[in-house]
């Protein structure tokens, strides 16, 4: 399948751990050849027992043509038990096996349809049920990593839905444990496959930047509330991506080379940001509600490093004015260390607590 005919016919693939049906039905033709095998064994062993009405004898090409047509039940008559011990090997073995037989040729063709019909049934549930999801267009490099940390920050991997046109690259998606849609993220129904206008939020990753616009303006028509967040390769392609309907645009060629610069004059600053890019492993940066206890008084005073304030939809920078006095819906970016710590105080460092609460109080939220 190219990627035009994905494009035309999207497919979905949900995870499973099933056996697939082109293996039962290998695994079932080998069964019902063992069986036909071990019937020929027998006939021809006790060809003496047997008669023949064209030449009286029977050979191994006759023991083969008997064992087909007893197995299949056609029975044409011409070759016949005659010996005693022939006929018993008939009752006791040959009838078994050929009922075994028959099992095995409609059990394959029952399940190959139940399995058609399971499929149909679930990818319809699925679509039924999924809602505040996150759809991921784009498995590559930049799909993969976004994935990764979605896990790492909590997400599971149920409310995952990922789109490419690579129908190997969606199989390996279904067996990592997503739903996958096969097709073009920039045609609306390859997005509706995936349920794009149900989705909480959308990550644009392909490889080309006219791709990304594209994505995002479908999935923008397609879906007016949901975030949407891109990734593009050049800087001058973010006011594009921006009044497409992106709320929030990565420059992903140009953030490699500012890391770049920065780990060559300041080495040590740029491990530190490069921890800060892998969620769950070092330092990390999480966004939080203010503390009833913190609010009146200045982002300084927080108990843990804090970096700016989110304030009806705008972000302030530590050093702002505004960040003098915490307000009640505030949400705060801190640093945290995921590397857990006995600290000199006695309670863990960072467990996810800044000393600003009991142990059970509120707790920060990784981004």
């Amino acid at each position: 399948m190219n990627g035009q005919d994905a494009a035309r016919r999207p497919l979905v693939l949900l995870p499973s751990a099933g056996t697939g049906p082109l293996r039962a039905v290998a695994k079932r033709v080998g069964l019902a050849l063992v069986l036909l095998l071990m019937v020929v064994a027998v006939v021809y062993l006790d060809r003496d027992g047997y008669r023949d009405t064209g030449d009286g004898r029977l050979s191994l090409l006759d023991a083969f043509y008997y064992a087909s047509v007893t197995m299949s039940t056609t029975g044409y008559g011409d070759i016949t038990p005659v010996g005693d011990g022939a006929r018993l090997v008939n009752i006791v073995f040959i009838t078994p096996v050929r009922v075994l037989f028959l099992i095995v040729l409609v059990g394959t063709t029952l399940e190959v349809l139940a399995e058609r019909t399971r499929d149909d049934w679930r990818r319809s549930r699925w679509r039924a049920r999924v809602r505040d999801h996150i759809v991921v267009a784009g498995y590559g490099t930049k799909g993969r990593s976004a994935i990764r940390t979605l896990l790492s920050t909590g997400v599971p991997p149920e409310s995952i839905v990922v789109v490419d046109p690579d129908p190997r690259v969606v199989a390996e998606a279904a067996e990592a444990g997503f739903a996958g849609v096969v097709g073009d993220a920039t045609r609306s129904s390859v997005l509706r496959q995936a349920s794009v206008q149900r989705a909480r939020e959308i990550v644009v990753a392909s490889a080309r930047d006219d791709t990304a616009v594209l994505i995002t303006l479908t999935a923008r028509q397609l879906n007016p509330h949901a975030g949407i967040q891109a990734a593009v390769r050049e800087s001058e392609n973010v006011p594009l991506l921006r009044q497409s309907g992106a709320d929030h645009v990565v420059t992903s060629s140009e953030a490699a080379g500012r890391l770049l610069g920065v780990s060559t004059t300041q080495p040590s600053v740029g491990e530190v940001i490069e921890d800060l890019l892998e969620q769950g492993s070092g330092l990390d940066l999480v966004e939080r509600e203010v503390h009833p206890d913190e609010v009146g008084g200045p982002l300084g005073a927080v108990r843990v490093p804090a970096l700016a304030v989110v304030r009806d939809g705008r972000l302030l920078p530590f050093d702002d004015a505004g960040c003098a006095a915490l307000e009640p819906g505030d949400r705060l970016i801190v640093a945290r260390s995921s590397t857990r710590r006995r600290g000199p105080s006695g309670p863990e460092e960072g467990d996810g607590r800044d000393g600003a609460g009991p142990p059970d109080g509120p707790r920060e939220r990784d981004h």
